[in-house]
């Protein structure tokens, strides 16, 4: 499936998801280096004082979450031979492996 589809909503809920994915991605990093939350999200979440003490562990699953979704979302907004499609596939479930390891064994 490429761009080119018929189905103009399936492209709209494609291009979609690869925004909502890539703004998790860059708020993942931003928390992760910065290893402070945005205000909104501490506010709006109503953080505990242990949870607000893990923004590392928290914004490094985020962006490899994001990262996971935004690669499983390229064979579609791209054309792609079938062999990088699954490539792309299986880097994605690594990433989502990675993101449960990184939020499981890191501990601060």
């Amino acid at each position: 499936m490429t761009m080119d589809d018929s189905d103009p909503v399936w492209a709209a809920l494609r291009l979609v998801a690869a925004v909502l994915s890539l703004a998790v991605l860059l708020l993942g990093v931003r928390v992760a280096v910065t290893r402070r939350f945005p205000v909104f999200w501490a506010r709006a979440a109503r953080l505990t004082e242990r949870q607000r003490s893990q923004p590392l562990r928290r914004g490094g699953f985020l962006a490899l979450c994001g990262a996971s979704l935004l690669v499983q979302q390229v064979p579609f907004l791209a054309p792609v031979p079938v062999a990088v499609g699954r490539i792309l596939f299986a880097l994605a479930l690594l990433l989502v492996v990675s993101a449960v390891g990184w939020f499981a064994l890191l501990r601060r």
